[in-house]
């Protein structure tokens, strides 16, 4: 299962694969944009993603992180989305595996380009999944696209050799690991960047 996480709309997509080629399954969004109180759309997010792993019972899932923008607010706001989002899966199933992937990392895994439209991403998981799905709106395409990219990220052999447990979270590249792993690594490898 792929989920989108927002504050208006979270998209989800749950894929099968068989003979290792992915299947729809189902693919949704779930609309909060009439609940006003923030805290009741933490609610209904938590009901609804519970009620999802319940039902469809997903091995897996994986989630888009989110990405960093300027409002500090909007960041906020979707990260309590996504944990709420986390808390419903693990509450329905402790052992499931969870795993996180940068918004420009699912667009190269589904068009090959880290930059594509929302619905660049939609019109190849339709061609993907061979699927006509004309969403309302692409939240349930983006949710779909992340399970898509997780399916070639545990499945591709020489991924994960090459990125190991570093292909989750925000870059979940081999380029994500040359940065520095302490702080004072980093200020003895650039000594011009310190202000005195």
């Amino acid at each position: 299962m792929g989920i989108d996480p927002g504050t208006n709309y979270m998209g989800y997509g749950i894929i099968d694969v068989v003979g290792g080629k992915p299947q729809a399954v189902v693919m949704g969004e779930i609309d909060m944009h009439k609940i006003s109180d923030p805290h009741q759309k933490l609610r209904y997010i938590y009901e609804r993603v519970h009620s999802l792993t319940m039902n469809y019972q997903p091995t897996e899932v994986a989630f888009e992180s989110p990405f960093f923008g300027e409002n500090v607010q909007s960041m906020l706001k979707l990260g309590r989305a996504q944990g709420v989002a986390i808390a419903a899966v693990l509450s329905a199933s402790a052992e499931i595996p969870i795993e996180e992937y940068a918004p420009s990392r699912i667009k190269q895994a589904i068009t090959g380009n880290g930059r594509a439209s929302k619905e660049r991403v939609a019109q190849m998981i339709n061609s993907i999944l061979g699927t006509d799905f004309q969403p309302r709106k692409l939240d349930a395409t983006d949710g779909t696209a992340v399970a898509i990219c997780h399916h070639y990220t545990t499945s591709n052999l020489l991924t994960r050799l090459t990125t190991g447990e570093k292909r989750k979270g925000l870059g979940g590249d081999s380029k994500s690991r040359k940065g520095s792993s302490t702080w004072e690594k980093f200020v003895a490898s650039n000594p011009d960047r310190i202000k005195r």
